[in-house]
């Protein structure tokens, strides 16, 4: 129950997993919650994603590959990570940010942040599902992957994923992986081609369908006496010092104790007036599912194309790249193409024509590759954003801390690193 210095009322702009996490954990400790969207329920990043819970690929996406690459990669729209040619003062500053953490000191201080967050993200999950469980709204479980594959078509390109095993070992994390050669994946995975030369069985990894998840996680948060409400379009927050008053078009607005901002690649918008000025850039991903002929069941990783594959029931999601450029930019049909082109050689069996649910969703990346989690300079406007690729797998976890940081209670010691008033790109 709520203590005498708990917050009443809590609003959340943005009803993605980090919002809606944040609205459960807030709901665990008594506070009356109204989450806000400007279109609805995972409505940006959380619907499209490959939904991964993976603690042993949750990594820092600024690397030294980056500069192995080289720039050409970088400009080439085809390319696994993409950056199109603009004058755009916030994107020269984070890239020129994310060059620096990609150099292997910084990529190495970043390595040992993810390894003491560990598998914390995945008993957030547990939390959730077990404790909804016992009262209203029941939230669908995670799935373990047993195992979770990765597909490489090569030995040398297999030898980039194990050296980053090394290095979470390394930096005090722990990864369980087998070895497997092509014809062991395909025993696994008939759809894999025989291009697929080589493969890792990662274990203690966990995979969800996002919009099945997000569903159930919306209906428990209003069965338990929260307010979801859509097409709010937040124009301002203002802190009334006492209180705080999220503004939206068309005269509307609400008043609560405190806010909490989570909402992606914009976060930017309406929190440097509170102090956030680490850059938060949209990295752009693009899925699609298809319907093979042998429906995969398992996740399947294929790290040197950058695809990310996952079984969601009756369809089979594909989804890659990483493409900065701004967050409300229309979907780009050739980053799709480029997905295909790099997915048919290892994949037997799909229509690749045949495609459904084309998305493009705005991964909201900070040049570090940490997120941004606590309160600003307004002790009454706190954010959660910032994971770029693993607002997912990190989601829940976030939303505990930033509850724990709204009601007074400790927070885990890693959320020491996530700062958003600290000083950076």
């Amino acid at each position: 129950m709520a203590s005498a210095a708990t917050p009443e009322h809590v609003v959340i702009v943005g009803a993605g997993f980090v919002g809606l996490s944040a609205a459960w954990y807030l709901q665990e400790e008594g506070v009356k919650v109204t989450v806000v969207d400007r279109g609805g329920v995972a409505s940006g990043a959380s619907w499209g994603n490959a939904g991964w819970l993976t603690p042993a690929l949750t990594l820092p996406i600024a690397e030294p590959s980056i500069f192995t690459s080289g720039p050409k990669m970088l400009l080439d729209p085809a390319s696994p990570l993409y950056v199109p040619l603009k004058a755009d003062a916030k994107l020269l500053r984070f890239l020129v940010g994310f060059a620096w953490h990609s150099t292997p000191k910084k990529w190495q201080e970043a390595m040992r942040i993810y390894s003491e967050i560990g598998t914390t993200g995945l008993d957030a999950f547990d939390e959730i599902s077990e404790n909804t469980n016992a009262g209203p709204g029941v939230v669908e479980k995670t799935k373990p992957a047993n195992p979770f594959l990765t597909g490489f078509k090569s030995l040398k390109d297999r030898d980039g994923l194990l050296h980053e095993f090394d290095m979470i070992r390394k930096t005090g994390g722990k990864v369980e992986f087998d070895l497997l050669t092509g014809d062991e994946l395909r025993a696994i995975e008939p759809t894999l081609s025989d291009e697929v030369a080589a493969g890792v069985a990662i274990k203690n990894q966990r995979f969800l369908n996002p919009p099945k998840y997000m569903e159930s996680l919306a209906e428990s948060v209003v069965a338990r006496g929260g307010d979801i409400v859509g097409s709010f379009n937040v124009t301002d927050i203002r802190d009334n010092g006492g209180s705080v008053t999220v503004i939206g078009s068309e005269g509307r607005s609400i008043t609560a104790d405190h806010a909490v901002m989570a909402t992606g690649a914009w976060l930017n918008d309406l929190t440097k007036k509170f102090g956030v000025n680490v850059v938060v850039q949209a990295g752009r991903g693009y899925s699609f599912t298809v319907q093979p002929e042998v429906m995969p069941t398992h996740p399947i990783y294929f790290p040197s194309q950058r695809v990310a594959c996952t079984p969601l029931g009756d369809r089979f999601r594909i989804a890659g790249t990483m493409e900065f450029r701004d967050a409300n930019h229309p979907l780009e049909p050739k980053r799709i193409e480029a997905i295909v082109a790099a997915a048919a050689p290892v994949y037997k069996g799909i229509n690749w024509e045949n495609r459904k649910e084309e998305w493009v969703g705005g991964r909201p990346c900070t040049a570090d590759g940490l997120p941004l989690v606590g309160a600003t300079k307004s002790p009454r406007v706190h954010v959660g954003g910032g994971h770029g690729m693993w607002g997912v797998a990190l989601g829940p976890l976030t939303g505990k801390l930033l509850a724990a940081g709204i009601v007074g209670k400790e927070k885990p010691a890693v959320a020491r690193h996530f700062n958003p008033l600290r000083k950076g790109f």
